[in-house]
């Protein structure tokens, strides 16, 4: 999985650098489709893939603002104060 992300990171960089390459020497159509499709790419392939690989293991209940975190946060904080 990260090596198809690494790929499809590499992949929609060199396609934006083309389509500016293009933009530069003046086929302004061509390198506005290679940008375009490298942004695309990038956003609706790339980033789901990464945002799936990065949380598949993880607990959500570990990041929400429940009562229970709360405590645990007052308690780290006074802890804190009271190494001072």
């Amino acid at each position: 999985m990260k090596y198809v992300i690494v790929i499809l990171f590499i992949s929609a960089v060199i396609l934006i650098c083309i389509g500016y390459y293009f933009k530069n020497i003046g086929d302004h159509l061509m390198g506005d489709k290679l940008v375009g499709i490298g942004i695309l790419a990038s956003s609706f392939i790339l980033m789901p893939i990464f945002i799936y690989h990065r949380w598949k293991n993880k607990k959500v209940k570990d990041y929400m603002l429940t009562e229970e975190n709360l405590r645990k946060m007052r308690d780290y904080e006074k802890k804190k104060e009271d190494l001072k």
